[in-house]
């Protein structure tokens, strides 16, 4: 499709501990902590983001709760949970999504992890499920 800007901006990881994971994710992988924790409260989880050089930056995402999205995911070890594509208009690629049949979870909502920039949620085929954002934003960085 010709015209259409998105990039992966980010992998999203379900943990069951953040301290465990960001460990893991320094010393397995080499990746360093980019962002204090954020708690996402529409979401009912904490988030890091985690970064390496030449590399895609990691979102660990902890359950804060039993009625967390995530939480069965966390119980059963983690693991990817989506994709994050960055787009030039959230409205936009919102709308152009729902014509390619792509179901929307959540959203448009503020995201505490993106300093309350929009974030949506899709669930798209092969059983992925899509984050969309449209800001380099990124709260409690620790650069």
């Amino acid at each position: 499709m010709i015209g259409v800007i998105m990039i992966i901006d980010h992998v999203g990881i379900v943990v069951k501990s953040l301290a465990e994971g960001i460990k893991d994710w320094q010393t397995i992988f080499g990746y360093q902590q980019m962002t204090e924790m954020v708690v996402n409260t529409r979401q009912k989880v904490k988030v890091v983001f985690m970064s390496k050089d030449n590399s895609l930056p990691v979102k660990l995402l902890e359950p804060t709760d039993e009625s967390s999205p995530v939480f069965a995911l966390s119980r059963k070890g983690g693991g990817l949970h989506h994709l994050c594509f960055k787009c030039e208009d959230l409205g936009t690629e919102l709308a152009r999504c729902k014509e390619q049949n792509l179901r929307i979870l959540a959203g448009p909502q503020p995201g505490e992890a993106f300093e309350n920039e929009k974030i949506a949620f899709l669930y798209a085929k092969q059983g992925l499920n899509i984050e969309l954002i449209d800001t380099d934003k990124r709260a409690k960085r620790r650069d």
